[in-house]
Formats: structure tokens, C-alpha cells, sequence
């Protein structure tokens, strides 16, 4: 284990969040809140903590994919923690293990919340949540290497490991042009949605928050009712840049390339639209059923919300009707694209689950038959399919332990299921007691600890957050 270079990453995540203060800081001396020294404050302890973390540079440069994972993991909660302190020192969040959860959901674009009434936070207190969805969208890790280099040639790990999706890669030959480009698309998407929303009459502030909130498919909104009590224009702007945001990255940088073909040639993307088309279908038809008004406007805003893990909310669907609930909760799991800010299991992973499917069914009938699997016209390689599987098999593990301690508080099983599920799939509100019109505050502190961890494992596809946790990781030659 190189500690040297991991100390040396992490060092400058620190330096990078501190200078991200700066923005919470303005915001606090704009409205007149004494939140700025809090924020300042912190900004100069993390620059400094930072600055000596990396005032050597490591006379080892090897880095290889357990560095990379470890490196990831740990920028991230150290992050989190440093992240945490303004709520926790401004008061308006007093519990440590509060202000964690309310920053890890924040940093990791889950939307869940302890807070009972959001409305009575300050200005610069609600700029600063809704700003980690937008550092923690695109990667802090990615940010870094699209703005200085790093450690040499061995940054591919830090993209796989801070990326989401089964499968993480160079867009051109050089990495950090990659993030660069990332971040490019990333930044021209944001600033034409706050262009969007401004024009249509939203104050520029709660714009500032909503896109946000929207480019990192985060959902932490800034009114009690999330965004019902805005006009249907902006509602229908904020849903169609939530469902742009979940679509993998690389189908902008073809469209950008003038690469049209393969854009649009990709299985992943054509799939995300077909799901996202026929829930809202089902859902619309479930309503007229059982309501007899569908409303197109809401099914199209919740399913571009939930299947994004963004998590914003025009009504309280946890009312809607069985067939309804049930829809959100299968795109809760299915997720966006890979590549995306969005969250959930990826819809590039089911293609490869049934593409398996299909393969071994048809080997059932045809024992001798050779069928090679292909994504997008190219062979999907064993590794990845290897990957694919154990990430399903972890999943399933980590998920069910988290119910077994959630199940502890003695909530019921609707609240149980839906808290984990909106947790690690980085969603933000379930059903239940955690359902759009309700919180997280009431389960016990083991729980929220529990919901930390599913946060943080869900954002960095849970492989960063395993290693960590694995003594053979930590041993020097292991």
C-alpha cells in the first residue's frame, strides 16, 4: 500500500473543499448571517490541514487500483466530515451524527434528510446543501484531475473508482482532457437550466439551489414542499434536465464530436428512454383507474425524479395508487445511465443481466450453441462481466444486512425497505415514514450511522467503501 500518495489525494480534496467555502462564505455576507466566520473558519483549517497533507510530494508515484479505491473511499469521508462542521458549529444542526447524515446525503446526491423544517435554516445553510449535491454530481476526485495533474499516468483509477457504472474509460487519449470534458458538459448543462429557470420568474437564489440540486441529481430542495409550490413551466424544466443529467456523459460528448452514430447507437441510452417512457405510461393509467385523472405532469416529474435518484417531489406520491408506488419503486432500483450524476443500480447493468439471461436460456436449448454477449456492438469482456455480478452479489448482501439493523427501530416494513433503498440508491425520500412529506429524523443514531455508510457505498458503487473496510487492504504488501 502506497500511504504516502493516498495521504497526498486526500490532502487535496481538503484544499478543493476549502476553497468551495468560499462560495458558502459570500452567500453568508450577502444576507448579512455571521454564518461567514463558520465558514470561513473552516475554509482556512481545511486549507491548512490540506496545504500539509501535500507539502511533499510522494517520492513514490506507483498507483494501482487499491490505492485508487482506497483513495476514493477516504477523500470522500474526509470530505463528508470536514463538510459537516458548519452545520454542526452554526448550531442549526446540533448533532454530529445529524450534520453527517444531512452532508453525506448531500455530497453523495441522495436528497434524504433529518431536517423537520427546512425553511428555518439560513441562506448560506441552505446554499451549502444544496451546493454539495452539485460537487459530489461529476466527483470531487474527477474535478481535481480536470484541473491540475495529479500523480502520472495511474489516474484511470481514480475516475473507476469515483465513477458510476460498470465500466469507466477515456473519452480522448490524455485522462485528464476526459475531465475536463466532463466537467465542460457538466457546467454548460447547469448554467442553461438556471438560464431556463430564471426566465421563467424563479428568484435567483432558489434557482442557484434548484440547479444544483438538479445537475448532481441530488433533490435537496429549499421549500417544505419540495418544488409543488412552483409553476408548472419550472417543474417541467427541472424534469426534463433531471432525466438529461441521468443520461451517461459519453452520449454528449458524441453529440458534441459530431458523433452521431455513435451516440445514438448506444444500447444503455435507448433503454434509460424506453423505461423511463413506459413507467410513466403505467403510472398515468393507474391514476386514471383508480383516481380517474391521470396527470401527465406529475407521473413525468416523479419518474424523472425517482429513476434519476434526484428526488424532488410535485406531490405526495407515497398516496398514489399500489401499481403507481410500485413503478417508482422499480426505477428507484434500476437507476439512471452509468457515466450520469444519477444514482441506482444502472441501467447498464440490467442490460447486461438480461443479455445473461438470454445467453444461458438459449444455451439450455442449444447446448453447443457459442453466443457471444455485445453492448453497443462491441464483445463485453469476461472482467466485466465478472464485475457486474459480484457488484449484484455485494448489493444484495449490503442491502439486507443494512435492513437487519435498520429493522431494530421497529418501524414498519414499508419505512424499513423504502430508508435502505432510498439510501443506497441515493434516491432521498421512500414511502412510509421517509416518503416525500416526511424525514429521516426519527431513526435512531445506529440507524443513521448504517445509512452513512449505504450512502457513501451507493455513490461510489460500493466497491471503495468494501475495500476500505477489508484488513488486507491496510497491510504495506498485501
Amino acid at each position: 500500500m502506497n500511504y504516502s500518495i493516498i495521504m497526498y489525494i486526500v490532502g487535496w480534496v481538503l484544499k478543493v473543499e476549502a476553497a468551495f467555502m468560499v462560495l458558502p462564505t459570500a452567500v453568508a455576507l450577502i444576507y448579512g448571517e455571521d454564518n461567514w466566520k463558520v465558514f470561513l473558519g473552516c475554509g482556512i483549517v481545511l486549507y491548512i490541514t490540506g496545504k500539509l497533507m501535500t507539502l511533499k510530494k510522494p517520492d513514490d508515484n506507483r498507483f494501482y487500483a487499491r490505492e485508487g479505491f482506497v483513495a476514493v473511499a477516504m477523500g470522500w469521508v474526509m470530505l463528508s466530515i470536514g463538510g459537516a462542521v458548519p452545520f454542526f458549529l452554526s448550531g442549526e444542526i446540533p448533532s454530529v451524527v445529524d450534520a453527517l447524515f444531512e452532508i453525506v446525503s448531500g455530497f453523495t446526491t441522495t436528497g434524504a434528510s433529518i431536517l423537520t423544517d427546512v425553511e428555518a435554516m439560513s441562506r448560506s445553510m441552505l446554499f451549502w446543501r444544496s451546493f454539495s449535491h452539485w460537487i459530489g454530481g461529476m466527483g470531487v476526485l474527477v474535478f481535481i484531475l480536470a484541473v491540475l495533474p495529479m500523480v502520472g499516468g495511474q489516474n484511470i483509477y481514480l475516475i473507476k473508482a469515483e465513477t458510476t457504472g460498470p465500466e469507466a474509460g477515456k473519452l480522448v487519449p490524455r485522462l485528464r482532457n476526459t475531465a475536463v470534458y466532463l466537467y465542460i458538459i457538466y457546467i454548460v448543462m447547469s448554467a442553461l437550466q438556471f438560464i431556463l429557470l430564471v426566465l421563467g420568474d424563479m428568484p435567483v437564489f432558489d434557482a442557484l439551489c434548484y440547479v444544483f440540486g438538479t445537475a448532481g441529481t441530488g433533490g435537496f430542495g429549499i421549500k417544505g414542499d419540495s418544488m409543488a409550490g412552483y409553476s408548472t413551466y419550472i417543474q417541467m424544466v427541472t424534469a426534463v434536465f433531471m432525466l438529461l443529467f441521468g443520461v451517461n456523459f459519453n452520449f454528449y460528448f458524441f453529440i458534441v464530436s459530431k458523433k452521431i452514430r455513435s451516440a445514438f447507437g448506444m444500447e444503455e441510452v435507448r433503454w434509460y428512454f424506453i423505461i423511463f417512457f413506459a413507467s410513466v405510461a403505467l403510472i398515468v393509467l393507474s391514476l386514471w383507474i383508480n383516481t380517474g385523472s391521470g396527470c401527465i405532469k406529475d407521473a413525468v416529474f416523479q419518474v424523472s425524479s425517482i429513476m434519476t435518484s434526484t428526488g424532488y417531489a410535485t406531490v405526495d406520491f407515497d398516496k398514489w395508487p399500489t401499481l403507481a408506488k410500485y413503478i417508482l419503486c422499480i426505477v428507484m432500483f434500476t437507476g439512471a445511465c452509468a457515466g450520469s450524476t444519477g444514482g441506482g443500480i444502472k441501467v447498464a447493468r440490467f442490460v447486461i443481466y438480461f443479455k445473461q439471461i438470454g445467453k444461458q436460456l438459449s444455451f439450455l436449448v442449444h447446448p453447443r450453441s457459442v453466443k457471444i454477449l455485445r453492448m453497443d456492438g462491441k464483445k463485453i469482456e469476461h472482467n466485466t462481466i465478472r464485475i457486474v455480478n459480484t457488484y449484484l452479489l455485494i448489493y444484495i448482501a449490503v442491502f439486507f444486512v443494512s435492513m437487519l439493523l435498520l429493522s431494530l427501530d421497529n418501524y414498519d416494513l414499508t419505512t424499513t425497505f423504502t430508508a435502505v433503498s432510498a439510501t443506497f440508491n441515493n434516491i432521498g425520500p421512500g414511502l412510509g415514514m421517509v416518503g416525500p412529506a416526511g424525514n429521516f429524523s426519527g431513526f435512531s443514531v445506529l440507524s443513521k450511522i448504517v445509512m452513512i455508510f449505504d450512502m457513501l457505498a451507493g455513490r461510489l458503487e460500493i466497491f471503495p467503501m468494501i475495500v476500505l473496510l477489508m484488513p488486507a487492504t491496510w497491510r504495506r504488501n498485501g
